[in-house]
């Protein structure tokens, strides 16, 4: 499967060339990755040495063009180019603080009692504009007879004008597939992986869940956005687009779908697909029109007022040091807008550079083992020992996915050695007692600096259920700020210093031994996990 989703690359590029008319600079570098992927796929069986050359012989990319920007200086204004796929927001690296652990996320999670402030809500003299939105999974949020579902009923029957409760079930589990499927596995089909948590004008995005090991003993990634009403819209809108294209859980624990809305499941399957995509690019189209307007007139207007101007008349905002964008993936509606960035990123990054990459399930999709190995950027890739993956001890067949994951890892790692390119990509396995890992993002590191300027950070693991499956967000943060840089390097430091190297010694260890049934199932079911 993975070879005919490559296969169907370059379509894809062709029909994403047609879309930007006028964007020379995005269309040629589009159809530079079009190539590229065009050649893995004839490389997919056996990568000859001559592999490493492919960078060189490529000719160069022209840069984006956009009008000049004073706040831009030349090393990250070469990131400018994702704004012609998504909104830009920029802001001051003041309002941007990296979490370090699942107890600092807690506390900032901690808010006063849900039902208590609506109740509160309620008796209040003036009418209250207070409104609570949860969008969940379906199959997840559905599973066993005491579930996220259940949870949330009394909310919803005592204030049901004011929290909605969406459910997203994958247009993809249908029909006799969905009779089948045990409910143990279902979600492996594709579910609702969004983690985004809004609170006003404030936004969280990480790849934790709520449970309770989120906030105690598994390690992963967040960043809270203080102060950023214009990012808080754009996901809170995010949020009801997918939540219109849900199902609507009701007091009596049905669901029912938005009036006019096809079913995801009972329903065509492309005429689904097709609203849907409409309803989600309509809110990141009109988005990104409303940040390059709010751009133009900001930098490039005559009437411009001078910081000092600003200031005297009250517009206290700091000058944005720093650039956020969204990254949206849902490969079901064909939105495919972190894939692209994703892959330009690891495409581009130049001789010299360093790609920081983690991910608590190592799986990655072939397009992106193929620009780790064909590129030229040095790489460390942080990923979960069997001892601290989610699914290890699990009971059944999910007891087998570390073993799975370790034999993908050691199928990686010989690739990594038969190319001679154990300098310039390095495996690191994270261990820790008593916990488990869910981190996954990137940083890089521009060649000559000790500071990253870009990282990546959200729900994607990087492998084909984050691609192809599942719905994605995550944030790219581009920052000029040195303060924040160094918040970055830091987050990245203390996750490596949890760390030991991968060598061949490692896959010789009692617990890297992989059962012969585990090896000939893998290939089967690794796009599933």
């Amino acid at each position: 499967m993975a070879a005919a989703a490559v296969a169907a690359g370059p379509v894809f590029w062709r029909r994403l060339l047609g879309l930007l008319p006028g964007r020379p600079g995005l269309a040629a570098l589009l159809g530079r990755l079009s190539d590229r992927l065009g050649r893995n796929r004839d490389r997919r069986r056996r990568r000859p040495p001559w592999l490493l050359l492919a960078p060189l012989l490529s000719p160069a990319v022209p840069h984006v063009t956009s009008p000049p920007c004073c706040l831009c200086p030349e090393g990250v204004h070469r990131f400018q180019w994702i704004r012609n796929l998504v909104p830009e927001f920029g802001v001051s690296s003041s309002h941007v603080r990296l979490l370090a652990s699942p107890a600092e996320f807690f506390e900032l999670m901690k808010v006063d009692c849900l039902e208590s402030t609506l109740e509160k809500s309620l008796q209040a003299k003036f009418p209250s504009d207070l409104r609570v939105s949860i969008l969940l999974d379906f199959t997840r949020g559905s599973r066993g007879r005491k579930n996220s579902r259940t949870m949330l009923l009394p909310l919803l029957q005592r204030f049901p004008e004011q929290v909605r409760v969406s459910l997203f079930h994958t247009p993809n589990l249908r029909g006799l597939l969905r009779l089948l499927t045990p409910e143990r596995f279902n979600e492996t089909i594709g579910l609702q992986h969004i983690k985004v948590y809004l609170f006003d004008n404030s936004v969280v995005l990480s790849g934790a869940n709520l449970s309770d090991s989120y906030f105690t003993n598994r390690q992963d990634r967040y960043v809270f956005l203080q102060d950023c009403p214009e990012i808080a819209d754009f996901f809170t809108e995010l949020v009801d687009a997918v939540g219109d294209v849900s199902l609507q859980l009701r007091g009596d624990n049905t669901v029912q779908v938005v009036e006019g809305m096809v079913h995801p499941y009972k329903g065509d399957r492309a005429a689904y697909c097709k609203a849907a995509n409409k309803r989600v690019m309509d809110v990141i189209n009109s988005a990104r029109t409303r940040q390059q307007m709010l751009h133009t007139q900001t930098f490039h207007s005559n009437s411009l007022l001078t910081q000092e101007d600003a200031a005297a008349a009250g517009d206290r905002r700091p000058a944005p040091d720093t650039w956020i964008y969204p990254l949206i993936q849902m490969k079901p509606f064909e939105i495919q807008i972190d894939e692209i960035v994703t892959e330009t990123l690891l495409t581009e990054a130049e001789r010299g550079a360093k790609v920081y990459l983690t991910t608590g399930y190592f799986n990655l999709t072939q397009a992106y083992m193929d620009l780790v190995l064909g590129t030229r950027a040095e790489y460390q890739i942080l990923l979960a020992s069997p001892e601290v993956n989610g699914f290890f001890g699990a009971k059944g067949v999910a007891g087998a996915i570390p073993a799975a994951y370790v034999h993908i890892e050691r199928q990686f790692y010989s690739e990594v050695c038969s190319l001679g390119q154990q300098e310039r990509v390095q495996l690191q396995e994270y261990w820790r007692r008593g916990w488990t890992f869910h981190a996954k993002g990137l940083w890089l590191y521009l060649a000559g600096s000790s500071l990253p300027c870009l990282t990546l950070i959200g729900s994607p693991n990087f492998g084909y259920r984050s691609v192809h499956r599942d719905l994605e967000a995550q944030i790219a943060i581009v920052t000029e700020s040195r303060a924040l840089q160094q918040q970055l390097h830091q987050e990245q430091e203390q996750l490596y210093l949890r760390s030991g190297v991968v060598s061949s010694a490692t896959f010789e260890q009692p617990s890297r031994q992989v059962k012969l049934w585990v090896k000939m199932v893998t290939p089967l079911i690794k796009n599933f996990f």
